[in-house]
């Protein structure tokens, strides 16, 4: 395309007015720092994002139906069906869950106690996250086991073998109703877990539902199924197929999302927020691309004119000063994007930027790339300096014929 050719030996030429030139390498310089930057915080936020939806599915189960009111054992019928006629469901975890105290001695703490099945604890997720004894919940003796995290252990001063006493509000509820001794029930620490997920490691305790829904006083019911799923993606789809029938029997649906919807909507919005501040930087690159155009099509004037003389037309004038602009800002954004993707590279490969691990649960700043950002990046890029070039390029066009060339 002659348009092309000719916005290339325009961008290339040496100007008369010195400034002209100065003020396009600025421009590319600017787009090339505010590109390298997007790429770089974009992939801090994705990567720190990742780690904390990994921490929370680590733990979390893919769906949770949770009871919401008092069920019959039709209504359980009607859950349990339903799940079990979904292909993307590959295991249930029944559970019993509620506030309870637990004391060693003169110590106690206010924590959630998680009963779950004895057989799936080979496959339950905080059998990984053991640091001391095992993840073994027997309810055979008379004295069953419980799990507890780390800093709860900690606080109550108690160890692997250890007997504490856990009570439910509702005991403690009926010794202020009926004036009675609250019921408590003890358990032999069989295993401490550290997770890092500050809200297992300090709020929950775990034994085998049976033993669960005796320490709560609940008899044989149950608060919900922890659900597993063959692909993660899937769970909006399966909350969708079974939110009818879930909803109408007294249960409730919440995917992993909606168990941490704020943390994850903060996180978000986090995210585009640095992507609208750091686009600022490209827009203002882009405004030096109009300032250098609209100097380049006034010093360009006779050049404008003999072209036009000689039979081009306003639409190839039009083009060839809005390829310039984009030849600046394509320059632009590759340099800034090779700039952006060699720092994250050797970030991710040589770790130049380490953290304490003493002080953080990571001992480096995590990093990922995703394609959809470069082509996000590239794309705002690409545009702002598209639109920086309309305005020069339709004020070529309006240059009068006569005008520029009366003089030669």
């Amino acid at each position: 395309m002659i348009e092309l050719f000719i916005a290339r030996r325009y961008l290339k030429s040496k100007h008369r007015v010195n400034m002209i030139t100065i003020i396009s390498i600025l421009s590319t310089l600017g787009i090339t720092i505010g590109v390298a930057a997007l790429v770089i915080i974009l992939s801090v936020f994705n990567g720190f994002g990742s780690l904390v939806t990994s921490m929370m599915i680590s733990f979390d189960p893919h769906i949770r139906i949770s009871t919401v009111g008092n069920y019959s054992d039709e209504n359980l019928n009607n859950v349990v069906q339903s799940i079990n006629g979904n292909n993307n469901i590959i295991e249930k975890i029944p559970f019993v869950e509620g506030k309870t105290v637990v004391m060693n001695k003169e110590r106690y703490e206010i924590v959630n106690l998680k009963g779950i099945e004895k057989s799936v604890t080979n496959e339950w997720k905080l059998n990984k996250s053991i640091m001391s004894g095992k993840f073994e919940l027997n309810d055979d003796s008379r004295i069953p086991n419980i799990v507890i995290g780390y800093p709860i252990a900690l606080r109550l001063v108690c160890k692997v073998g250890d007997t504490i006493v856990v009570s439910s509000f509702n005991n403690i509820q009926r010794l202020v109703t009926d004036f009675s001794l609250p019921k408590t029930k003890r358990f032999v620490v069989s295993g401490i877990f550290q997770t890092n997920n500050k809200e297992y490691d300090y709020g929950y305790i775990f034994t085998s539902i049976k033993s669960g829904q005796k320490a709560l006083g609940v008899k044989n019911r149950i608060s919900g199924f922890d659900i597993e799923l063959n692909e993660i993606d899937n769970s909006e789809a399966v909350k969708s197929n079974l939110s009818g029938v879930i909803k109408n029997n007294n249960f409730d649906l919440n995917t992993w999302f909606d168990l941490h919807s704020d943390l994850y909507i903060v996180m978000l919005l986090e995210r585009w927020a640095a992507y609208i501040m750091l686009c600022l930087i490209i827009a203002v690159a882009a405004f030096n691309i109009l300032g250098s155009l609209t100097m380049s099509v006034i010093e360009k004037k006779k050049d404008i004119g003999i072209l036009r003389s000689m039979g081009t037309t306003e639409n190839s004038i039009l083009k060839i000063f809005m390829f310039e602009g984009l030849l600046v800002g394509l320059i632009g954004t590759l340099a800034g994007l090779i700039l952006g993707l060699m720092v994250c590279f050797v970030q991710i490969e040589f770790n130049i930027y380490a953290l304490d691990g003493a002080k953080y649960i990571i001992d480096t700043i995590p990093l990922e790339i995703r394609i959809t950002d470069i082509i996000a990046i590239s794309g705002m890029s690409i545009l702002l300096s598209f639109g920086a070039s309309i305005y020069p390029a339709k004020k070529a066009v309006k240059i009068s014929l006569i005008d520029a060339i009366k003089w030669e």
